[in-house]
């Protein structure tokens, strides 16, 4: 019902008054009434009721913007619902309220030297491990509110902003001291190590506020600062590591151009390995070649040898039998011989004593020395005795 609605109601329900005039005529006012003074005041009162009542989740109609997470508590049954996803979320009012939060990444600064606000407090001051003191001139820890949690995050912080009060102030300072403290003023100057150390302090961050329904989601630490001698030693210092960077180069450069060195040795004794190969192998079948060619020749040899052999063998047993036959048969001829002898007696003594004188030259003497002689005797050419009978 609007203003106009409630003021047309009122004046229909007005009595008539004496001496009312025309609304368009002019004349004196009238007085106001009470009954539309109340009822205006009653329209304005409900219309801020339920303007703070939205505002504050309990007008029953809440709209969940994309960056909020929101809880609405039924506080008949005590049961909570958490709305992660943005849009408009009805409920009873009086019975159920709604808590919305802010799930954007939030910031965390530690910088300067005093503190602003719960987020923005002075910076860190750390005493190394060898007593020097150095600093950050700006660490920034991100960190933001895990919309499942966020009904454990009502219970446990409280309603609106307050889980960015409590939690990452507590706990923030004294583990990043803890673990940058563990090192030298020269060993932190190294960002391998300080960024090394920021991922441990971010674990441990997380591990002590997570049960709160609070994440980190990063630590953007940067260099840190130091007295003016410590900053000259680590001035020196890094001037020193960059002189064994470069011998570490160098030795590496002589490391590789030994390697290949070595490796090209290894390629030409490799090649004359194989070129060393390839003549032994080349000599070896020369060589086999000569053994069979050798092989093959005494194998001819052998065969000629054995058969001259056996030809001569053959020849020699044909000889040796031809000699055996005619030696028989000689043999045949001196037992016939003998035979003949032994039949013959003296008649072949004779006969063979004529042919032995008839090859005798005789000399005869004319005239006789005994008619009868009972001797023969045989004379040489000069007149001595030969033999005699």
């Amino acid at each position: 019902m609007t203003s106009s609605d409630f003021e047309r109601a009122f004046d229909e329900n007005e009595p008539p008054r004496h001496g009312r005039r025309p609304r368009g005529g002019g004349g004196e006012r009238k007085p106001p009434n009470p009954t539309k003074i109340i009822a205006w005041l009653l329209f304005a009162l409900v219309v801020l009721v339920f303007v703070v009542m939205t505002a504050t989740g309990q007008g029953g109609v809440i709209e969940v913007q994309d960056t909020e997470a929101a809880v609405i508590v039924n506080y008949f049954t005590g049961e909570r619902t958490v709305v992660t996803t943005p849009g408009y979320q009805v409920f009873l009012p009086f019975l159920q309220q709604a808590f919305p939060f802010d799930k954007t990444p939030q910031q965390f600064l530690m910088e300067g030297d005093r503190d602003l606000d719960a987020n923005h407090v002075t910076k860190l001051t750390v005493r190394a491990a060898d007593g020097s003191n150095f600093w950050f001139d700006r660490m920034e820890i991100q960190y933001q509110l895990i919309p499942d949690k966020a009904d454990f995050v009502l219970s446990d912080s409280g309603a609106g902003d307050a889980f960015k009060i409590n939690w990452v102030r507590a706990f923030a300072r004294s583990i990043l001291r803890d673990e940058f403290g563990r090192f030298s003023a020269v060993e932190v100057a190294d960002p391998t190590v300080y960024k090394g150390a920021t991922l441990v302090a971010e674990q441990r961050l997380n591990a002590l506020i997570e049960p709160h329904g609070v994440h980190i989601i990063k630590i953007v630490t940067p260099r840190p600062k130091f007295e003016a001698k410590y900053e000259q030693a680590i001035e020196d210092r890094k001037v020193a590591d960059q002189e064994v960077e470069k011998l570490k180069i160098q030795a590496e450069q002589l490391i590789q151009e030994r390697e290949r060195r070595l490796a090209q040795i290894e390629s030409r004794r490799s090649v004359d390995f194989e070129r060393l190969k390839g003549q032994l192998e080349a000599q070896r079948i020369e060589t086999e070649r000569e053994r069979v060619q050798v092989e093959l020749s005494a194998d001819a040899y052998s065969k000629k040898r054995i058969g001259e052999g056996t030809a001569l063998r053959a020849a020699a047993v044909e000889e040796a039998r031809g000699l055996a036959e005619k030696a028989e048969k000689e043999a045949e001829g001196l037992r016939a011989i003998t035979a003949a002898l032994e039949q013959g007696g003296e008649v072949l003594v004779r006969e063979q004593l004529a042919e032995m004188l008839a090859q005798i030259r005789f000399t005869l003497v004319p005239y006789s020395r005994d008619p009868a002689p009972t001797r023969v005797e045989l004379l040489d050419d000069e007149g001595g005795m030969k033999g005699g009978l």
